[in-house]
């Protein structure tokens, strides 16, 4: 299974998402020292289970969520995390 699955997946189970893409941009990393072709995704999605909670908290539950793939071969993580209500306005 791709890494990138692999993120839809847990993020999927875990965050039962309204709204979840996965962009792998590690095309745009190449020739840098950790620009493999899974090292570089963008991350945005949107999950009620965020009401409530501060960015830097959000990005924390993702990081947990997605911590074997930040060890190997994940590099870089941009995240955009919201809420229904934020998506929607």
């Amino acid at each position: 299974m791709s890494v990138q699955t692999n993120i839809e997946n847990k993020l999927t189970q875990q965050l039962n998402p309204e709204f979840l893409e996965v962009i792998n941009q590690s095309h745009e990393h190449a020739g840098h020292a950790h620009g493999s072709v899974d090292s570089h995704y963008k991350v945005v999605v949107v999950s009620n289970s965020f009401d409530g909670q501060r960015m830097v908290a959000r990005h924390q539950q993702i990081y947990k969520i997605l911590a074997e793939e930040l060890e190997g071969p994940v590099h870089a993580l941009v995240l955009q995390t919201l809420t229904t209500e934020e998506w929607q306005q």
